[in-house]
């Protein structure tokens, strides 16, 4: 008994490495790859990412006064401004959007296992519309959860 559930536990192993250098070799981890070099190459993005972390210690400083402090509405917006720059840029959008693939591959992925081992696993996604669907969860209050029906 003993050897047959090694035999499983070494196939299963053997079978997740060659899954994750599948998932390694694929178009969206490939992608993923070539948009965040060229986002972190880019001297625009470089520049402005430097900046931003000046900002966000100027905006940790006010936060602890909040709204008192003086320059809260003024480092405030600069920070929401200097963030809305860097993330209109064409290479960081482009980066943004190979992660999203990424993302979406690697929740299949692990979606796909759960389900084979029980419908009723969780698997956590960046994407709060995916988790809904994949947990049942209409919003009718059915599974349990504290939604109150009208």
């Amino acid at each position: 008994m003993e050897l047959l559930e090694t035999t499983d536990t070494t196939q299963l192993i053997l079978e997740s490495y060659e899954l994750s250098s599948m998932i390694n070799q694929s178009r969206e981890v490939s992608e993923y790859l070539l948009a965040k070099r060229r986002m972190e190459e880019d001297g625009e993005v470089k520049r402005l990412m430097s900046l931003f972390a000046k900002k966000k210690e100027q905006y940790e400083d006010v936060q602890r006064f909040g709204k008192y402090h003086p320059d809260y509405n003024h480092i405030s917006a600069e920070v929401r401004d200097l963030k809305r720059t860097i993330e209109s840029m064409e290479v960081v959008q482009a980066f943004k959007q190979a992660e999203n693939q990424l993302d979406e591959l690697l929740y299949q992925v692990s979606r796909t296992i759960a389900d084979a081992v029980s419908n009723s696993i969780k698997v956590p996604s960046n994407n709060p519309f995916l988790e809904v669907k994949s947990s049942g969860c209409g919003s009718g209050g059915s599974c349990g959860c504290s939604v109150k029906k009208h």
